[in-house]
């Protein structure tokens, strides 16, 4: 660690720290775009493309809370401790400015690298760094006073550019491939709408979902969890991403095999079965796109017998405000099976059918291939940011 020294975060700033404007949701709709706390929660990068509300701002409100490439973003305050202090970095050009519950960082270039510093907070060192200044009252929060105190050790500013390079090329990558598969899940929409909505006969017939389908619920079924990498994923209902067709295997808990696998369920998923939440979070659809594993309590597989299988997803998911509707109105939102396989699903012919099946699994198998690549980079990334942060690797 030649050459790094002791300072305090703020001794690498170019203005004070700041907290961002208060705007009701009255005012809002018009004006300049504004990063709220669901942008931060949401988003490491925020740049030009990410969605955001419009409000209007003063000449002197925005000259006090806009917003520079390179500025740091800080959450002030969150309903967790985890979240409070969360860090993202802003990447955008357009005119923007920030909310109330955030905290505005701007790096003196000549001192650091901000590409650097976010990763610094993300690193174990920063995140445990935040945690000793987060303080608990009705919610979880942060002081920017407290945060600017923070002590670390800097390397110089070109070895933070090299730092910075290495783990933003796994980033860009990692963003590329999750585009990607974006992309992927747009077009077959797409395709499904052309052929099954707008060019939709009228001659075709519509069936009840539980006439095309059989149902799996291992409701009431919570195996013993395991670390082994060779175990079977279990997926339940915080793992099903809604709007994508991919299950979100990073928060997916894993089970022994084995005699577990034969003995404790009542049944298990196939490939391209698709899987629904019944509880909670409920109507988000995702497919089941490995070859072992099964679903736990509160999720349900939907295993296609009389229908092809990739139609049967797209059309759940044409549907999904129906079955959101189903809601029975209990302490937390939930709905009944039996209401669900209630309702009808257009049924065109088998060719046509065939035809979509054939187009999409194509794209799938792109998605699962980039889906593993993520997996890959984001490991490697991880277990580069702690050993970079402190040192322990050298960059030239």
């Amino acid at each position: 660690m030649s050459g790094w020294v002791l300072s305090k975060f703020k001794d690498h700033f170019s203005i004070g720290l700041r907290n961002g404007l208060n705007k009701p949701s009255r005012v809002r709709g018009s004006g300049v775009r504004m990063v709220n706390m669901k942008e931060i929660f949401g988003y490491d990068f925020i740049d030009d493309k990410t969605p955001m509300e419009l409000v209007p701002v003063t000449d002197k409100e925005f000259e006090l809370s806009n917003l520079e490439y390179g500025d740091l973003l800080f959450a002030r305050q969150s309903l967790t401790e985890a979240g409070a202090g969360k860090v993202a970095l802003y990447r955008g050009s357009q005119p923007t400015v920030f909310e109330s519950h955030l905290i505005r960082c701007r790096i003196n270039k000549q001192k650091s690298d901000p590409t650097f510093l976010y990763y610094l907070f993300k690193s174990p060192l920063g995140k445990g760094a935040v945690s000793t200044i987060v303080h608990q009252v009705a919610a979880a929060g942060i002081k920017g006073s407290d945060l600017q105190e923070l002590e670390f050790l800097f390397p110089t500013t070109e070895e933070q550019k090299a730092i910075a390079s290495i783990l933003s090329s796994l980033d860009d990558k990692i963003d590329l491939l999750h585009r990607q598969n974006a992309t992927l899940e747009r077009m077959a929409e797409t395709l499904f709408r052309q052929w099954f909505a707008e060019e939709s006969q009228e001659d075709w017939d519509e069936k009840r979902i539980g006439d095309l389908v059989k149902v799996i619920d291992n409701r009431g079924k919570t195996p013993p969890y395991t670390d082994i990498p060779s175990a079977y994923p279990l997926i339940e209902v915080n793992a099903l991403t809604g709007n994508n067709r991919l299950v979100d295997y990073s928060v997916i808990r894993k089970f022994v095999d084995g005699q577990t696998f034969k003995t404790w369920f009542r049944g298990h998923p196939k490939k391209y079965d698709s899987l629904l939440s019944t509880v909670g979070s409920i109507g988000e659809i995702s497919m089941f796109l490995v070859e072992k594993g099964s679903i736990a309590q509160n999720v349900i597989a939907l295993s296609a017998v009389n229908i092809c299988p990739i139609y049967l997803f797209e059309a759940l998911k044409s549907i999904k405000d129906e079955i959101k509707e189903l809601d029975i109105g209990s302490v937390q939102p939930s709905i009944k099976v039996p209401h669900l396989l209630s309702l009808k699903i257009k049924i065109p012919s088998k060719d046509k059918m065939d035809n979509f099946s054939t187009i999409v699994k194509s794209q799938l198998s792109k998605m699962v291939v980039n889906y593993h690549q993520i997996q890959t980079l984001e490991k490697l990334r991880d277990n580069l940011l702690p050993k970079l942060m402190s040192g322990e690797i050298q960059v030239s």
